[in-house]
């Protein structure tokens, strides 16, 4: 793909390098048609690194598989779309599994700016009835990026019109001054969640501890199936015998892996898990 108006020559061959290198590094497998979407994202860092073309930038990632712009490359391919208590049917679910265990531990894989975990740890504080429930949640994502912005806790007024007013007094604190307009998890909510880098495709994960809980959520949508069935058989010696996971509204594990059978609504739990009373 060739176009006279764009600021760097982008072509059709860098196009499929680029999905390649995503792919081979991420696991994402970028459609066809997402050649504006990525000339938009990597302009963005030809023009940081001051590189002239997408060949010379795809160049210079390749000669060196460790150089640091590869994690910017990955943050710019990678979608970040969520909302506090996306998918609201999961959280009913989530809390009454809390209330049949006296603690929980909880990895939320896909954690993008925060929304995500902050909703699992703010249902667990409901269902334990206490800032200081005892609770171990893990939140990762590979772009590293969002997960600063997750760490901080901070919102505008805007991301978080969605939720009741008793919620708001309860978990968050209004900015001031400069930060009017602004909101803040509380303390005792952010504790309660660990931000970590991490690669589903990563040939080692920095997990050891099985879950109760695993959020993978609109995740498994950009990964083809050999990819999908992979990370799922990672996930099974991760569960806990009774342990949940909570897939996206457009995923279906069901095709990729016999180890799962389904709970409810994309809610998964063991096939050989003892049976719901």
């Amino acid at each position: 793909m060739e176009s006279r108006v764009k600021e760097f020559p982008f072509t059709q061959a860098d196009f499929e390098r680029v999905r390649s290198m995503i792919r081979h590094s991420a696991g994402i497998a970028l459609a066809e048609g997402k050649q504006e979407m990525v000339y938009s994202r990597l302009a963005r860092r030809l023009r940081a690194t001051g590189v002239s073309s997408f060949s010379n930038y795809l160049d210079v990632l390749e000669r060196d598989s460790n150089a640091s712009e590869w994690q910017s490359f990955t943050n710019a391919m990678t979608t970040n779309l969520t909302a506090f208590y996306r998918e609201p049917h999961h959280f009913p679910l989530l809390a009454e599994h809390a209330r049949k265990h006296s603690q929980m531990t909880v990895w939320c894989a896909a954690s993008s700016t925060g929304e995500e975990p902050y909703s699992i740890a703010m249902t667990l504080c409901d269902a334990y009835g206490t800032l200081e429930p005892p609770v171990r949640i893990i939140a990762t994502d590979i772009d590293t990026d969002v997960l600063a912005t997750a760490a901080l806790g901070v919102y505008s007024a805007e991301r978080v019109a969605s939720l009741q007013s008793a919620q708001l007094k309860r978990f968050f604190l209004r900015g001031r001054g400069s930060q009017d307009g602004m909101v803040r998890v509380r303390p005792e909510v952010r504790r309660l969640i660990e931000f970590t880098q991490l690669n589903l495709l990563a040939p080692r994960w920095v997990l050891t501890s099985p879950f109760d809980v695993i959020f993978c959520r609109n995740v498994m949508i950009y990964f083809d199936k050999p990819t999908q069935r992979q990370i799922l058989a990672r996930f099974v010696p991760l569960m806990k015998p009774d342990a949940l996971l909570f897939a996206g509204h457009s995923e279906n594990f069901l095709y990729v892996s016999e180890a799962l059978r389904l709970r409810g609504k994309t809610v998964y739990e063991l096939a050989q898990a003892p049976a719901a009373k």
